[in-house]
């Protein structure tokens, strides 16, 4: 039998598209990306919201006014203890007919509030995650998403690398949590989770601005402009 020493990102190659999440409460910079993105959906917190200007019901009532049915909302309770945690679960799964997602911190009374509304069918994104561990016993309780903070995990050790390994742990343990990588402050770390495999990442719109806006690429865009203008007298491919 031949063996397959295929390595390497050939190796890792997946039947499911990564989804792109933008990051914020930005009714603007949310509609500018998702018109030329494909954007999966959008992620809030409750610094997010706060920094939006807006009260937490229009914030949150304006983004799911725009966003299309197929696209998802995660929504962060901010009470902290078991019982208010659970309340605002319930809500935030009744904000739309799908697609709401509750996020909730992975402390213990987090942990306890994951168990229990998953056990009612809402949808879960475990987050503020600083280890692999973490998230893997949030996947157990049943978290739909897994949300590790990679910068911020870096002040740790190596950020990036802690979610491969918990990538990896979920795959070997046949979970079905899907890691949805978050708090980015550069390109180069979501181009590793990429490789990675990463099956969602929410990115700011920072990030994925830099990620587009290739200096190159405009240089390069305009020399061909000038150079068919020079030889046409016009910036178009047709009279």
């Amino acid at each position: 039998m031949e063996q397959n020493t295929d390595t390497g990102p050939k190796a890792k190659r997946k039947d499911t598209i990564m989804e792109l999440i933008i990051d914020t409460a930005d009714l603007d910079a949310i509609k500018e990306l998702d018109a030329f993105l494909t954007i999966a959906g959008v992620t809030t917190n409750p610094t997010i919201i706060t920094k939006s200007g807006k009260s937490p019901e229009q914030a949150i009532g304006d983004i799911i006014d725009y966003l299309a049915p197929d696209q998802k909302l995660f929504v962060q309770a901010v009470s902290t203890d078991f019982d208010g945690i659970v309340a605002e679960a319930r809500r935030v799964a009744g904000l739309r007919d799908k697609n709401s997602y509750v996020k909730i911190p992975v402390t213990r009374e987090g942990l306890r509030a994951i168990k229990a509304v998953h056990a009612e069918g809402i949808g879960v994104l475990a987050t503020a995650i600083y280890s692999p561990e973490e998230a893997f016993l949030a996947a157990m309780n049943g978290a739909d998403y897994l949300a590790p903070y990679v910068n911020r995990m870096c002040n740790y050790g190596d950020g990036v690398e802690a979610v491969c390994d918990l990538i990896d742990m979920l795959a070997v343990q046949g979970m079905e949590a899907k890691v949805l990588a978050a708090s980015f402050k550069n390109v180069d770390q979501v181009h590793k989770l990429i490789l990675a495999g990463i099956p969602a990442m929410t990115v700011g719109p920072d990030v994925i601005r830099a990620m587009v806006d290739h200096p190159g690429t405009e240089i390069a865009v305009n020399e061909f402009t000038q150079n068919w203008k020079a030889a046409y007298g016009r910036e178009t491919l047709f009279a």
